[in-house]
């Protein structure tokens, strides 16, 4: 039973909201995952602005603990704090804890716990700032001298352990020691967050499944799950980041971002890139299939044969194409090409005309007779139109007449045949043309086509980019 529009209405506005709150617990999700994978690169700078947080949450979900030498380096410093506040930097305990930090700044230079989390780097600014404070070359002695009676005293016990507390211990305490799993890969617990969404997300992809198989007649399991492909990069368990796929398309379909101009300039910058490699494949395959015609003996083989040749060549219709071509270009030129142009060759005619004769011996005796010169000009005129006037008549009652048809088909016949066969006893020259043709099909790939993926990929990808912009 088809439900009412406002039962329909409502029905859709359900599903819009249900969609957006799956949109945003997948964007919740995403937004954890981010932060997982940039705890680790990005630890110090979260240790430095939620001390706390970072601490609990690279214990629990990272498996990582301050590491043992450099917390207990920090627990002396601490413990001396102390003793000097209430007994006072002269007393033996004082001292004890000063030989102590000496001793500890030595294994801390030699050994470098650092290593192990990939912070060397740390430790290197810290010996940096502790030569700086020292004017000493040397870590190891930098470090000696600072943690002394007659060094504390004279540069100022609250001065050197503020210098301490702002520019040494936030750089040791961000060593950390990282535990190692049974597949010897470091610890990662995330996914005691992250199941809990994928188990969401999961049971969401299932029943959605199965409502697509079921509403729509003739889809299967397999073809529902296609269609939302994207959600299946939820469930792999690498290449997590991959996530941001299925969130942006679920965000697009809640409309809660807008995605139609990022799908449409990636959508036309594929189609022209594609068109482009297309062009090129196909206009390089053609020229090839040219070349491989003419150095196959295929085009002369087709040139030479005969009306009357009984070849494997397939004629489709039973007409022999050039022939007619060649009659319907022969009218044309008559009937309207020539006329247009015959001035221009009765011009032609009489310059050289009178070219050959000024050549010759009489025709410069006959210069010195009084207006011979306009005389010769205009009788060379008349009898050049008039001659041209006869041969293009001749040349057209040859086509209309029948017998003149006939005996000029039959001289361009006798004319093909014996080119064609001095083509064959040609060899050499046969061969040299195709050698010709070959290496000049060969410039043209090179200068012309395979240019296009440099210059016209541009020029498609900057008209597409207008025309977008038009759209939107």
């Amino acid at each position: 039973m088809a439900l009412s529009r406002p039962a329909r209405k409502r029905s859709l506005h359900k599903n819009f909201w249900f969609e957006r709150g799956m949109a945003m617990l997948a964007l919740v999700n995403l937004g954890l995952l981010v932060f997982d994978l940039s705890y680790v690169p990005f630890r110090d700078f979260y240790l430095r602005n939620f001390p706390e947080f970072t601490a609990t949450y690279g214990e629990q979900f990272k498996g990582m603990e301050p590491h043992r030498a450099t917390a207990a380096y920090l627990e002396i410093v601490a413990e001396l704090e102390a003793q000097v506040a209430n007994q006072g930097l002269s007393s033996d305990r004082s001292g004890d804890l000063l030989e102590e930090l000496r001793i500890l700044s030595d294994e801390m230079i030699d050994e470098n716990p650092f290593a192990i989390a990939n912070k060397s780097g740390t430790l290197e600014r810290i010996k940096n700032r502790m030569r700086d404070r020292t004017d000493n070359d040397s870590a190891k002695q930098a470090f000696n001298e600072f943690w002394t009676v007659t060094y504390l005293s004279e540069a100022g016990w609250a001065d050197s352990m503020r210098f301490f507390r702002e520019d040494i211990a936030p750089l040791i305490a961000t060593n950390y020691f990282r535990g190692i799993g049974e597949d010897g890969r470091p610890t990662d617990n995330f996914w005691l967050i992250d199941r809990w969404f994928i188990g969401v997300l999961g049971l969401e992809f299932l029943l959605r499944t199965i409502y697509l198989s079921r509403r729509y007649n003739g889809t299967n399991w397999l073809d529902a799950i296609i269609w939302r492909w994207y959600d299946l990069l939820f469930f792999i368990p690498f290449w997590r980041w991959l996530r941001v796929i299925p969130v942006t398309v679920r965000l697009g379909q809640a409309k809660l971002v807008h995605l139609a101009f990022v799908s449409n300039r990636i959508r036309r910058a594929l189609v022209t890139h594609f068109a482009i490699e297309l062009t090129e494949v196909v206009i390089i395959r053609a020229i090839d299939q040219v070349k491989n015609l003419i150095q196959g003996g295929d085009v002369r083989q087709f040139l030479l044969r005969s009306g009357s040749s009984t070849q494997s060549y397939i004629n489709l219709n039973g007409i022999n194409e050039i022939e007619v071509i060649s009659q319907r270009i022969s009218a044309l030129m008559l009937d309207h090409v020539l006329p247009q142009v015959k001035p221009d060759l009765d011009a032609l005619l009489c310059h050289s005309v009178n070219s050959a004769l000024q050549g010759t011996p009489v025709y410069q005796g006959l210069l010195n007779v009084p207006n011979f010169e306009r005389s010769s000009d205009q009788l060379i005129n008349t009898l050049v139109s008039q001659f041209s006037s006869q041969f293009y008549g001749v040349l057209k009652g040859m086509l209309e007449d029948e017998k003149g048809a006939a005996l000029t088909q039959k001289v361009l016949e006798s004319l093909g045949k014996a080119s064609r066969q001095e083509a064959i006893t040609q060899e050499a020259t046969v061969k040299e043309i195709e050698s010709l043709l070959s290496i000049f099909l060969e410039e043209v790939k090179v200068n012309y086509v395979k240019r296009l993926s440099e210059e016209d990929l541009e020029a498609l990808q900057a008209e597409a980019q207008d025309t977008l912009y038009e759209l939107v």
